[in-house]
């Protein structure tokens, strides 16, 4: 082993263990238990399918009744640890930006009549892949992406949806925060380039872009293939019949290529897994909005929002599926070929966000505990939080124990599932702040025969979506396929 390579394992695991003493000092009730808790999460043998499992993993020195009580009544200072989520080295980009994927997550709990504010989550392949609304706590989660092909990500900030809220503003105020903490930390100065945030479709991300239009950020998102676009308005001629100046120009739809014209910005690129990727821009587009819906209450006239709409072609699909084209908004103005490029490469590095939401729910067991409180759940969220983070530290120090039927990978390129495997084994060379436990006695308990006469309160499910709206059928389940020309 070089001295270069015992220099980065030490400054690993120093990290590793000044984040472990942050994370425990961010722990104010019950912490011990949640931090044991917590390495019983890391060190398991097995993917958590239940919570009380982890209490049998030696990492967990107290009994079962300590790992609930330190979920229902444990308290965690969020605050504190967002601040050192935010202080960690994060991944960036190949020019030294930060690139943040904005998703929501479910948490279904379709059958916990007793849990407060649930609320209907919109699921995909879930009885013979329809589109079905079932209850349960939505996350709004951001995390930071890397580049090339990896399924690692930094998570930095997680948010319950409550039922009625705006899904927009919501999110506005969440990459607010985070922008935030993200400069007190020094991860941005003056001068560095724009931290883009890439979301889906399921977005607005024109509204968005408005509401962060302060922020050192530019946002990236992809948009319906129904959609209709306005170019600028055209220069104000003088009409001696009056009238009002129009504020629009003419229409861009998506579907129709004769209102397309030449493109401001063109390229065209090879890839291993799609074959060659053609992406074309069109700058200042912007969509015509209208006074309802979520601008119902903006104060004097509707803003025109301009960016710059990529269109994405590739030859094939690495599944053999028939490709379509992909549709994106930017909202940076003037972009040229490179920066196409760039930005197309940046929105498809957003499906790492599903190989970590994969992760924390088939492994770590983020969906796995039929909790009551949603401040338990909450609790249990952070800690899978600073328990991927831990594993995102120690990528470079843990063991390859693989598999008979596995493929030998490079150190550097262990997935988080294999990191988790050889945890156990760096778990003995860091130090660990929590206390021994003291010697205790159980609980008599429920006497015998005795009925229950305090049962839980029973929650109907919100009869509103996490973006304020009454649950319908969604729009793109109706067999209309007219152009959208409102935004």
């Amino acid at each position: 082993m070089t001295l270069s390579r015992v220099g980065a394992g030490q400054d690993a695991i120093g990290q590793l263990s000044c984040f472990r003493a942050d994370f425990y000092d961010c722990l104010t009730g019950r912490a011990d238990a949640l931090f044991e808790l917590t390495d019983a999460l890391l060190c398991a043998d097995a993917p958590v399918k239940t919570l009380v499992g982890l209490a049998l993993a030696p990492e967990h020195r107290r009994g079962h009744g300590a790992l609930y009580g330190g979920l229902n009544q444990g308290r965690i200072e969020v605050a504190r640890l967002r601040r050192a989520l935010a202080s960690v080295v994060l991944p960036r980009a190949v020019d030294g930006r930060l690139v943040l994927a904005v998703d929501v997550s479910p948490w279904l709990r379709p059958d916990a009549a007793t849990s407060d504010a649930r609320s209907f989550c919109h699921t995909y392949g879930r009885g013979e892949n329809k589109h079905l609304m079932i209850p349960g706590w939505p996350c709004s989660w951001i995390v930071a992406l890397e580049t090339g092909r990896s399924s690692w990500t930094a998570p930095l900030d997680a948010v319950r949806l409550r039922p009625g809220d705006d899904l927009a503003a919501v999110t506005a105020e969440q990459v607010r925060n985070l922008v935030s903490r993200l400069i007190t930390a020094g991860q941005w100065r003056d001068g560095d380039p724009l931290i883009w945030i890439v979301v889906d479709a399921g977005y607005d991300v024109m509204r968005l872009s408005y509401l962060l239009r302060d922020l050192p950020v530019e946002l990236l998102g992809r948009l319906r293939s129904d959609r209709v676009m306005r170019r600028p308005a055209p220069p104000h001629v003088y009409d001696p019949k009056g009238g009002r100046p129009p504020r629009h120009g003419s229409e861009f739809i998506f579907k129709d290529t004769r209102t397309w014209g030449a493109p401001d910005a063109e390229t065209k690129t090879a890839t291993t897994r799609y074959g060659t990727a053609h992406a074309r821009g069109w700058d200042r587009l912007h969509p015509e909005l209208q006074q309802r819906s979520a601008w119902r209450d903006h104060p004097g006239k509707l803003p025109v929002i301009e960016g710059t709409v990529i269109r994405l072609q590739v030859d094939h699909l690495p599944s053999g599926g028939d490709p379509k084209p992909v549709w994106l908004w930017w909202s940076r103005s003037a972009a040229d070929s490179e920066d196409v490029d760039r930005a197309w490469q940046a929105f498809l590095r957003r499906s790492d966000i599903e190989h970590f939401f994969r992760m924390i729910k088939q492994t770590l067991g983020w969906t796995a505990p039929k909790l009551r409180d949603p401040h338990a759940a909450d609790n249990w969220t952070w800690l899978i939080i600073a328990a991927y983070t831990q594993l995102r530290l120690a990528r470079h120090l843990a063991i390859d124990l693989r598999r008979p039927w596995e493929r030998p990978v490079a150190a550097n390129r262990l997935t988080p599932a294999r990191v988790r495997r050889g945890f156990r084994h760096l778990h003995a060379k860091i130090p660990t702040p929590a206390g021994v436990p003291k010697p205790s006695r159980p609980g008599p308990g429920r006497p015998p025969g005795s009925k229950n006469r305090h049962p839980a309160e029973r929650y109907d499910v919100g009869l509103l979506l996490v973006t304020g709206a009454l649950h319908r059928r969604p729009t793109h389940h109706k067999s209309d396929t007219k152009p959208r020309r409102t935004g």
